[in-house]
């Protein structure tokens, strides 16, 4: 009897994982109901969109619901660290971004969850930047631009709204030595009407702000951040062809907490293969000037891993830090 009780407590103890959770097995009927997917931003921006448009394909494709559950907070802490704690089924999953995945951990002395918290599953879309000048200024190119920035160092500056485009301006600094001043700003409009208005010289921003300004010939496009050019901006050419190694592409992409069984999220990345791979998925995201885009486990794990140390290698040399 004595034996019997403690090999039932020892199945008992793995059953158990650290967290107190039942732990994580294959899931062979995978997906047996809805699927719930964390958007750490508010509703109707740009993220929020674009995991809407993938949850619709692959509620079709898995036959289960997949809702969309908004939980904003700052820089999407809040919903990162939700996933990060959530039991790994597969069940509740991240619709993470490049911000609280690769900036996030080189701006925050303290986060309330790890990289390591995560499984990524797949990209679903990356984004290019593009850097606009004032076009009240003789500034034809990139190099005219870092030029400016040298022979008139006071008047030089940039605009930016978040954490993520300073450390990319300030990456630029360092490759082509400008001297580019920073200015902040609540918002990515904020900072395009500045540069339209002259109070800045030039922001590196997300495309969609800039539109407007580019329309309307009050802002110039120099380059783009890809290493391909954007098909909305097909006359624009890279930083590579404009003479400056950088190549960033934003990104966003299905995270699932660490543990999450293999054969679960190898179901989730195929689906999402497909989902990409749709002319119509492609064209929504095309709209929002993102390029659908979907990689293997193993892919999206080695872009994080590159890109963490690049970030705080940038944010520590420019002493760029979020109390």
């Amino acid at each position: 009897m004595q034996v019997r009780r403690i090999l039932n407590l020892a199945a008992l103890a793995l059953a158990i994982s650290p967290l107190g959770l039942p732990a994580a097995h294959a899931q062979p009927n995978y997906p047996a109901r809805p699927i719930t997917i964390i958007v750490g931003y508010a509703a109707g921006g740009g993220n929020d969109v674009l995991a809407r448009i993938v949850a619709e394909e692959i509620t079709k494709g898995l036959k289960q619901p997949v809702i969309v559950e908004n939980r904003p907070g700052v820089a999407s802490i809040v919903g990162a660290a939700y996933v990060a704690k959530a039991r790994p089924d597969g069940y509740t999953l991240f619709w993470g971004a490049s911000g609280p995945i690769s900036f996030n951990p080189a701006l925050y002395a303290k986060l309330p969850y790890k990289v390591e918290d995560f499984t990524p599953v797949s990209l679903t879309a990356k984004f290019p930047l593009v850097l606009v000048s004032d076009a009240s200024l003789p500034i034809k190119s990139v190099s005219d631009l870092v030029a400016y920035s040298k022979q008139h160092p006071d008047k030089a500056n940039y605009g930016s709204s978040a954490a993520s485009f300073q450390l990319v301006t300030e990456l630029f600094n360092g490759k082509t030595g400008a001297r580019f001043a920073h200015i902040p700003y609540k918002g990515s409009n904020e900072s395009i009407q500045a540069v339209m208005a002259g109070n800045v010289t030039m922001a590196i921003t997300d495309p969609a702000p800039a539109m407007t300004g580019l329309q309307g010939k009050r802002v110039r496009a120099l380059a783009v951040t890809s290493p391909q050019r954007a098909g909305f901006l097909p006359e624009v050419p890279t930083m590579r062809e404009a003479g400056v190694d950088l190549d960033v592409e934003l990104w966003a992409g299905l995270l699932a907490p660490a543990g999450t069984p293999a054969d679960v999220v190898q179901v989730l990345q195929r689906e999402i293969a497909r989902v990409v791979a749709l002319p119509e998925v492609s064209k929504k995201m095309a709209s929002l000037g993102c390029l659908a885009h979907a990689s293997t486990s193993d892919e999206f794990r080695r872009l994080i891993e590159k890109e963490v140390p690049l970030w705080t290698k940038v944010a520590r040399e420019n002493d760029i830090k979020v109390e």
